[in-house]
């Protein structure tokens, strides 16, 4: 399970991309860390992206098109996690990769991805909804400083990291402070803050760890609960991703949320990402836990 109170929380001292990097054990085998290493929850973007770069690792030339993945047990931080890729098949236009993330030797998380050669052909897209331009917004954590300010001084220092990750939304309160009652849906403006470099997969591997931002609070918003709602339960339970374009994740993209249904202890989100020119890049599914404990 992936959400945690606070999804960004990777420390500045290295790029992400330094940060996601693994240590080759076998042929198949892979190990990554989590640098912040404090009691609580892996970002669950953290696990889809060191699982789509140990694919990667066993995989020469093709590009991946599409992901799916299941957590299945809250990743601890303090414990490496080992990655161990399963070659399922090289075929004439495709290949096939399952990676399971393991833990103390029980399985967290697992990705299924598949990969092929770029060709051309049919080309359509959805339009890039309008809304507010990133410039006009501020950065989320400036949001977060100017909340709280009175906030003890534990908090201040927690709030004085910068996540890898640059999130601006019109309603970064709603994530961390809720409010009314709301539709279900939502823009993000994203990006990397650190360089990434040339590598076309990389950019893939980091837009894939951003994926997994602010989905779930999505589902949240007819309801004006948020991560510090007490009795609320939240966690992603599977994620779905679909890479249509090449994209250059140093550069802003809006990411666009909506949630057409919320039962059954469950909420399930749709996601579009946008490059800047109005490109689709990338369309996201995640279903999550939300409920309420008994009595709240």
């Amino acid at each position: 399970m992936s959400e945690n109170k606070t999804p960004e929380t990777e420390g500045q001292d290295e790029t992400l991309v330094e940060t996601l990097q693994l240590e080759r054990i076998e042929e198949n085998l892979f190990r990554g860390t989590t640098p912040d290493n404090s009691p609580g929850r892996i970002f669950g973007g953290q696990v889809i992206a060191q699982s789509l770069l140990a694919a990667y690792e066993t995989v020469e030339a093709r590009v991946c098109h599409s992901l799916h993945c299941y957590f299945i047990r809250p990743g601890d931080p303090t414990t490496p996690i080992v990655f161990e890729v399963d070659r399922s098949r090289d075929g004439g236009s495709f290949t096939t990769r399952r990676v399971v993330a393991i833990q103390r030797g029980k399985q967290i998380f697992n990705l299924a991805a598949s990969f092929k050669d770029p060709e051309d052909g049919f080309n359509h897209q959805a339009l890039m909804p309008k809304g507010p331009h990133w410039s006009e917004l501020k950065d989320q954590m400036e949001v977060m400083r100017e909340m709280m300010k009175d906030a003890p001084e534990e908090q201040k220092r927690w709030l004085s990291r910068m996540p890898p990750i640059e999130m601006r939304s019109k309603d970064a309160r709603t994530y961390w402070l809720g409010g009314k009652a709301k539709e279900p849906e939502a823009q993000n403006w994203f990006r990397c803050r650190t360089p990434i470099g040339d590598d076309p997969r990389m950019h893939q591997v980091i837009l894939a760890y951003a994926s997994d931002m602010n989905l779930l609070s999505t589902a949240m918003r007819p309801y004006a609960v948020h991560w510090q709602t007490p009795g609320l339960q939240s966690a992603s339970l599977d994620h779905a991703m679909w890479f249509h374009k090449p994209a250059d994740f140093n550069q802003w993209h809006l990411y666009v949320h909506d949630s057409p249904s919320a039962s059954d202890g469950r909420g399930f989100i749709r996601g579009q990402i946008f490059a800047e020119d109005g490109t689709l890049v990338a369309s996201v599914a995640q279903e999550g836990l939300l409920r309420m404990k008994p009595g709240k």
